[in-house]
């Protein structure tokens, strides 16, 4: 599949189409895609679902998509990579803005199609998007820094989106929000800790029961806690592997596997490769 790369760490722009010409693909960024106007098919991962106006679509550097347009549609992309986050984030004093995005990028997968339901937040993301459209062709004072300020708005409203959906009708509390971004938060920084990576520790962390917990991840997340915490492992793993510092039996043994041969087949099952390839 042929793979489209951009090495800007963000780029917005437009697009009016009548007809698709572009392959199937994938990215070496990440990419929210706002539909202006219009209607078709979004094909995402051969999952095939209807689009129109006011809906946004999150896809991941993995993620596979093209479009098949049955009106003529205008569509708005947000590209970016994970430089912009330490833009963003250069002089924050705190992590929550970073934690909320990872979470809402980790967990975007568990929601099929659009992730804007309400129709208050489309007008405001459709607002927030004409903005950015138009910074980003700009080249007047304070407008990177206007456009880092929207982009976390345009984030937030997602994050808000995706939680609304998922702790059904009535928004969630801050608290509840909260909550999930530390546990899974806790499981990023433990990664190479495979005691504390065990559930019980976990939900003794949170002043939770294993039960409790394993019901409560899933029910706000859409992934059980489990597959939070083996992806967290995959994804360290992946990072070990490119370090070359440490063979597969040593990162095996460093995240908790039983043996190579367990890593092996975990992580192949995960990613679709085998952790010699990498």
């Amino acid at each position: 599949m042929q793979r489209f790369n951009s090495y800007y760490s963000l780029n917005v722009f437009a697009l009016e189409l009548d007809k698709w010409d572009f392959p199937e693909h994938k990215h070496n960024f990440y990419e929210i895609i706002f539909v202006e106007k219009g209607t078709g098919d979004h094909i995402l991962n051969d999952a095939r679902m209807p689009y129109e106006a006011g809906d946004v679509f999150i896809l991941r550097p993995e993620d596979g998509h093209y479009f098949e347009i049955k009106e003529f549609t205008k569509f708005i992309f947000l590209k970016f990579n994970e430089q912009l986050f330490t833009e963003k984030l250069a002089g924050s004093k705190t992590a929550k803005w970073l934690e909320t995005t990872q979470t809402l990028l980790q967990t975007a997968s568990t929601i099929n199609g659009n992730i804007v339901k309400d129709e208050v937040d489309k007008i405001h993301l459709h607002y927030l998007f004409q903005i950015l459209l138009r910074e980003f062709s700009n080249n007047c004072a304070y407008s990177r820094e206007l456009l880092l300020e929207l982009f976390g708005g345009v984030m937030m409203l997602l994050a808000r989106a995706q939680s609304t959906v998922q702790f059904g009708l009535e928004c969630p509390s801050n608290t509840e929000i909260d909550k999930l971004s530390q546990i899974l938060s806790f499981t990023r920084m433990h990664a190479l800790n495979p005691e504390k990576m065990k559930i019980d520790n976990i939900a003794s962390q949170f002043n939770m029961s294993p039960n409790y917990i394993s019901i409560y991840v899933k029910k706000h997340s859409g992934q059980s806690i489990q597959q939070h915490i083996i992806q967290t492992k995959i994804k360290t793993a992946s990072q070990l592997l490119k370090n070359g510092r440490y063979n597969i039996n040593e990162i095996a043994l460093k995240l908790g596997f039983s043996d190579a041969s367990h890593f092996n087949k975990i992580y192949k099952k995960y990613t679709g490769a085998s952790p010699k390839q990498k």
